[in-house]
């Protein structure tokens, strides 16, 4: 794999810039012409924007705000990472659950979610320096496929519950309550509606092929929308009253040390995700970014720090945005500095950002039901892709035990501390795969196949 080329902040043209023979790569230096680039740019607006503005509206974040955060957070990864590795930092699905968890502790205060979210991003901005100073093969051997594989799942699916119903918050005698009774949010809240959207996204991805078949959330979004509007359920009326042109709204962040435990295991999956990010451009592009890993984590880690400064959603490295590129076979810088000033010129519209927020609550619980089982499975398909072993009872264990923990959502107070499902199942991975490493290494114990009588092991089924 060649070596990562120098980008200047400046791009050489590809050829004549107007033209790709079967099998060109526009690398992250090159550019085509501006109107071809703008185009490409503006496809990454659209790919990253039906995920990047789902979070807000499930969590209750200002999507203007969180759009505005996303666009200052593409910018300052682009520039930190030397304008050599293309990415859109959009929000991070790995946050839906401990700001839920947060604000319900706090009553619906989004405060002390903003500030879980602004420590997170400060957390992985030091991994960020670490990794760069020393090399990320440390990574590898603390999250390996089974705890990484692990981590995500366990993450869509503690949200299982969320996408059926999302209980209203407030204070009842001045503690703040759970109303589990009373949804805002969900397929529950208008089942039809849901089931449109649902059923419109799993339809989109089978029907549609190129940028629509990647884009079947947006798409189901779209189609729940308008069976909204059609059954009266949606009202235009914030939308009358917002400016056409303003800043977003900005939220200061409050701290409690007690709901921190919800957000410092998202670190784990944020490290993930930009390590994969990094491995993915470099196997598309034939380039080696191995270097740049360091500078990735640390800006992701920037970009969050300031969306949690000014109250948006924390960031992450987008796969939507790397099928863009997959599919045109484009990965030049130039797209995205266009995707990143298209996101923060729309963002400076409140209309726009309150047009957003009238997707109703079941076409959300439509979503998030595709979504968060999409999550869930996107951890085995890291279990698969990189062949781990279940027959060793170690990976059986790692997997088996913290997946109950966040699916359950078991909790465990110490102190003024609390430590929920993810939190809890996060840490488990860790200390089961590698406690049991460590004491198989000490007492060089054989370890048996794990195969339950029930189920018989591939071995078994041969003779």
């Amino acid at each position: 794999m060649a070596a990562t080329p120098r980008a200047p902040f400046g791009w050489t043209l590809h050829g004549d810039g107007k033209t790709l023979a079967p099998g060109d790569v526009v690398a992250p230096g090159q550019r085509l012409t501006w109107p071809r680039t703008v185009g490409i740019g503006l496809q990454h607006v659209v790919a990253m924007f039906g995920a990047t503005f789902l979070v807000p509206l499930i969590t209750g974040f200002p999507p203007s705000t969180t759009l505005f955060f996303s666009a200052i957070g593409t910018i300052g990864f682009l520039l930190i990472t030397g304008n050599r590795l293309p990415s859109y930092l959009g929000s991070s699905f790995a946050f839906i659950a401990p700001i839920m968890a947060a604000k319900a502790s706090a009553g619906g205060d989004l405060g002390t979610a903003i500030g879980g979210i602004l420590a997170t991003g400060l957390l992985l901005a030091v991994v960020g320096l670490v990794v760069h100073f020393t090399g990320g093969g440390w990574i590898d051997a603390v999250m390996p496929p089974i705890v990484t594989g692990t981590i995500v799942a366990l993450i869509g699916f503690n949200l299982a519950g969320a996408a059926w119903c999302t209980p209203a918050t407030g204070e009842l005698d001045g503690q703040a309550v759970n109303f589990v009774d009373v949804c805002t949010g969900g397929f529950k809240t208008a089942p039809l509606t849901g089931a449109i959207t649902l059923g419109a996204i799993i339809l989109s991805s089978v029907l549609f092929k190129g940028i629509l078949g990647r884009l079947s959330i947006l798409v189901g979004v779209v189609v729940g929308y308008v069976a909204a509007i059609v059954q009266g359920q949606v009202s235009f009326d914030a939308v009358r009253d917002a400016d056409w042109i303003g800043l977003p709204t900005f939220h200061a962040p409050s701290f409690d040390a007690s709901v921190l435990g919800y957000f410092l295991p998202v670190v784990l999956v944020l490290i993930a995700e930009n390590v994969g990010h990094v491995k993915s451009v470099s196997a598309m592009t034939g380039q080696n970014f191995d270097k740049v890993t360091g500078r990735a984590l640390f800006a992701d880690g920037l970009a969050t720090s300031l969306a949690g400064l000014g109250g948006g959603s924390g960031t992450t490295t987008y796969a939507e945005n790397i099928g863009v590129m997959a599919a045109t076979r484009v990965y030049s810088t130039a797209a995205y500095w266009v995707a990143a000033v298209g996101a923060l010129a729309l963002s400076l519209f409140p209309k726009f950002g309150a047009l957003i927020a009238t997707v109703p609550a079941g076409v959300l619980g439509g979503a998030g039901t595709m979504l968060y089982g999409m999550i869930g499975i996107l951890g085995a398909r890291i279990w698969v892709q990189s062949k781990v072993d279940f027959s060793n009872p170690i990976n059986l264990t790692t997997a088996a035990v913290p997946l109950i923990i966040g699916i359950a959502n078991f909790t465990w107070v110490v102190g003024d501390l609390s430590f929920a499902g993810i939190a809890l199942g996060s840490g488990a991975a860790l200390v089961i795969y590698h406690g049991m490493r460590a004491l198989s290494r000490l007492t060089g114990a054989h370890q048996e196949p794990a195969t339950p009588a029930s189920a018989p092991a591939g071995a078994e089924l041969q003779h």
